[in-house]
């Protein structure tokens, strides 16, 4: 094995792609005789448990511009997953559903998501994977990007005290 340091051990947004990746096609394994992929799945999970949210507040929710989240919802329309309802007091705000179909898929899938949940928590351990899922959702929380985007790179004097 060569140890040569790699990108990964120094960068963590490097570290962190790699990880999704793998992890992500674990997970895919593990979901696939659904015919749903894991973003799919994930989706369909928020739309559940958002109840009727318009779209500028699931994209949000899911940290995605409006635009990748409508590419990402064409497919589960396009199956009957998912639909766009006009909001009853401003029609031009579209709020996504599940239709029947699509909570019957997502709640069929979810069997199979705790299964490489469970996995995925063995092979970890549970409270690391809890410690995990504690750090990259306060990543994921807009008060994070806004002291990230605030703090010294390092590079002026006196930085990082």
């Amino acid at each position: 094995m060569d140890d040569t340091p790699k990108v990964w051990d120094f960068c963590t947004n490097s570290a962190l792609k790699r990880a999704s990746r793998q992890l992500g096609q674990l997970y895919e394994d593990v979901l696939s005789p659904s015919g749903l992929r894991g973003t799919q799945y994930s989706l369909l999970s928020q739309i559940a448990h958002s109840k009727n949210a318009s779209l500028r507040t699931l994209a949000d929710l899911l940290v995605m511009d409006l635009s990748a989240l409508g590419h990402t919802l064409k497919p589960l329309i396009r199956d009957g997953y998912v639909e766009l309802v006009p909001d009853a007091s401003d029609r031009r705000v579209k709020r996504v559903q599940l239709t029947p179909f699509g909570l019957k898929k997502q709640q069929e899938t979810t069997d199979l998501w705790r299964k490489a949940q469970a996995r995925f928590e063995n092979a970890l351990g549970k409270q690391e994977a809890e410690a995990l899922r504690r750090a990259l959702n306060g990543i994921s929380e807009t008060s994070f990007a806004e002291a990230f985007t605030r703090a010294s790179d390092g590079t002026e004097p006196g930085a990082g005290k």
